[in-house]
């Protein structure tokens, strides 16, 4: 009795061509890569002259950065206020929207800060910031700058094994041959890579679109082809009998034929007419689109779930199905927004609106400065209004009652100001100071205790009590 082999890894059957090793077409399947991302000038192409790409590249860095961010534990609130117009008035968030679009369709690209009077090949020292030397961001993708690959970042810390400096080519738009620290950095990359592969790439990341070209195209084609259709909603078909014969002897009688078919197509129309011969047969033969859009929409969702977009905010189509508006999918991805703004920006804004709290105000942040990105999901002026005087209610009975303390009632307040759009400026000297407030004075009234029995004898003066009798 021969042994019996088990295997584990697939099932075979070579006389049906399954399995691997059968020589079926499944298993000649395989994966490989295209580099796409090295190719600028292609994906250059396919940025200006597909929307869907320019969709996917542009909504994400859009979302990123169309909201900014809610700070506090400044000094004053009118701290705040100067921080964000003057990251409104050098254009901030713009080139921030920028670097991000850049490194979504080239797979990486920077901001670098411009300080005046500073050399831009030394790290930045945020002690040496004088009023007024930040001057913005300028915005540089990969194909403008070579990283030092072979001097890295060893310091530990989040940039550590990065490039150490960007050398700016010739042909940029700013600080040409100049190098970068990369401290003076704020670097995005597109998809993050593995190690060979980012080194493949001089330590950049890899474009988003080329995850995305195979189903890109099959998504066009099919689109370009149901328009097509279109003009083929209508087959008209002639029969002539005899036509072989007609063609064949040509001369007159196939002059008259092809006569004819001319005046068929100059008189034909919805009040026209159609000339033939009692023999000749016209037929008309209408495409069927059933079934097409279905098509379509599986092809983009495709392209939806590769990009993590919702087709909600990808095309500005709501989903199928009862009761189906996208407010889920649209929740999801501003969930991946956040944490996206979260591993990629937190670190970079935290330098960067340090040093323009040092060029506009000339100070230092606080030790107890925070910030959050503003949540992208907005609800309209009557439901916060309701929402806030709900929270009010909540958090005054809880204090009123000994619960809480009044400083956590400020702070339970402040914290509600990212969804209701009041109370955001509680500053911590207030709140450290609200429990030394005295308590509220009571009324006499509320000293006094109601519903107590007394007996008093009729003609008793000034409220004296007196003992009944036993």
């Amino acid at each position: 009795m021969g042994l019996l082999k088990f295997t584990a890894d697939s099932f075979q059957n070579f006389a049906a061509r399954v399995g691997l090793g059968t020589g079926n077409q499944h298993d000649n399947s395989t994966y490989s890569a295209n580099y796409l991302s090295r190719n600028r000038v292609k994906l250059e192409s396919m940025y200006r002259s597909s929307w869907v790409v320019g969709q996917v590249v542009d909504v994400v860095a859009d979302d990123m950065t169309r909201e900014g961010i809610n700070m506090r534990g400044l000094d004053s609130p009118e701290d705040a206020e100067e921080i964000n117009q003057e990251l409104d008035q050098l254009q901030v968030w713009d080139k921030l929207n920028e670097t991000i679009k850049w490194s979504r369709l080239y797979g990486g690209a920077i901001a670098v800060m411009l300080i005046d009077g500073q050399n831009t090949s030394t790290p930045l020292n945020t002690k040496t910031i004088g009023k007024d030397q930040f001057k913005g961001l300028l915005v540089l993708d990969r194909w403008m700058v070579t990283p030092t690959l072979h001097d890295l970042v060893t310091d530990f810390g989040p940039y550590y094994g990065m490039p150490k400096y960007y050398d700016v080519i010739t042909d940029s738009v700013g600080l040409c041959n100049q190098r970068v620290h990369y401290s003076r950095v704020i670097r995005m990359d597109g998809v993050k890579l593995p190690y060979w592969q980012s080194i493949s790439e001089n330590l950049w990341g890899q474009s988003v679109i080329e995850r995305l070209e195979d189903r890109l195209t099959i998504f066009d084609s099919a689109t370009l082809g149901a328009g097509q259709l279109v003009y083929k909603a209508h087959l008209r078909t002639y029969k002539v009998k005899g036509l072989r014969d007609i063609i064949a002897a040509g001369g007159r009688a196939f002059e008259g034929l092809v006569k004819q078919i001319e005046h068929i197509r100059l008189w034909q129309s919805n009040e026209g007419l159609t000339l033939m011969d009692a023999e000749d047969v016209f037929e008309t033969n209408q495409y069927n689109f059933s079934g097409l859009d279905d098509i379509l929409m599986q092809f983009g969702q495709q392209i939806s779930g590769a990009t993590q977009i919702p087709l909600v905010r990808l095309f500005g189509q709501s989903p199928a199905g009862m009761n189906a508006t996208g407010e889920s999918d649209l929740s999801n991805y501003y969930d991946n927004i956040n944490q996206q703004q979260e591993g990629r920006m937190r670190t970079p804004l935290q330098t960067l609106i340090e040093v323009v709290s040092l060029s506009k105000m000339g100070k230092a942040l606080p030790d107890s400065f925070k910030f959050d990105f503003a949540s992208l999901w907005q609800i309209d002026e009557k439901v916060k209004a309701e929402v806030a005087n709900t929270i009010v209610q909540a958090v005054s009975t809880a204090e009123e009652n000994g619960l809480i303390s009044r400083s956590t009632a400020l702070k339970e307040l402040r914290q509600s100001s990212e969804v209701t759009g009041v109370f955001s400026h509680i500053t911590d000297e207030e709140i450290e100071n609200a429990d030394d407030d005295p308590p509220p004075p009571r009324s006499k009234l509320e000293d006094e205790e109601p519903n107590q029995p007394t007996d008093t004898a009729p003609g008793a003066e000034n409220g004296d009590k007196v003992q009944s009798a036993a």
